[in-house]
């Protein structure tokens, strides 16, 4: 069943996320480097036309409620900070991803991020809690989960880097300000 994100915004203290659209994609490209995702299943795209591809996919997802991207965005400037994912939604074990624009790392915003998507997810969803992958040597994203008390479920090994699963734990949508 799809999920009416027309006038979705989520908001926090210092952030604003709403479902990622054509506004967001040229900032978002510009933000994706092979530093960046180091810790990533994926490369960055090769071109403007691929990443309209890979978009328009997240549209299509969001459009029969299986796959939200949100655009990350500071509140009061309105700065493009990254993305935050929520993959698989109608699944048992959805998963939750984020990634945070190189000059903004070390600010929390990603923490921030995975909180609000966690509590509209667990809002919206009856799985009982959420996958959240990482790279093993990615510490600020498994103190992320860890924060949220995430505990670790499995681990695997990918082209790039060993990975470790957490399983984080839904969060009572009534204690949602979103």
């Amino acid at each position: 069943m799809p999920l009416d994100t027309e006038n979705l915004t989520l908001k926090t203290a210092r952030l604003s996320l709403k479902p990622f659209s054509l506004r967001d994609a040229d900032e978002a490209f510009s933000c994706i480097t092979p530093s960046l995702t180091r810790f990533m299943t994926w490369d960055p795209p090769e071109s403007r036309q691929q990443f309209d591809s890979i978009w328009g996919e997240w549209l299509t997802g969001a459009a029969d409620g299986t796959e939200f991207v949100f655009a990350v965005r500071h509140r009061t400037t309105d700065q493009f900070l990254g993305l935050a994912g929520l993959h698989r939604l109608r699944t048992a074990t959805p998963e939750l991803g984020i990634w945070i624009r190189e000059d903004k790392q070390g600010m929390a915003f990603g923490r921030e991020a995975v909180q609000a998507v966690l509590e509209w997810a667990s809002s919206v969803s009856e799985a009982a809690g959420f996958c959240y992958p990482v790279a093993e040597e990615n510490i600020a994203s498994r103190k992320i989960a860890e924060s949220l008390g995430g505990e670790i479920v499995g681990h695997q090994s990918t082209p790039k880097y060993q990975s470790i699963t957490y399983q984080i734990p839904r969060v009572n949508p009534s204690d949602s300000t979103h």
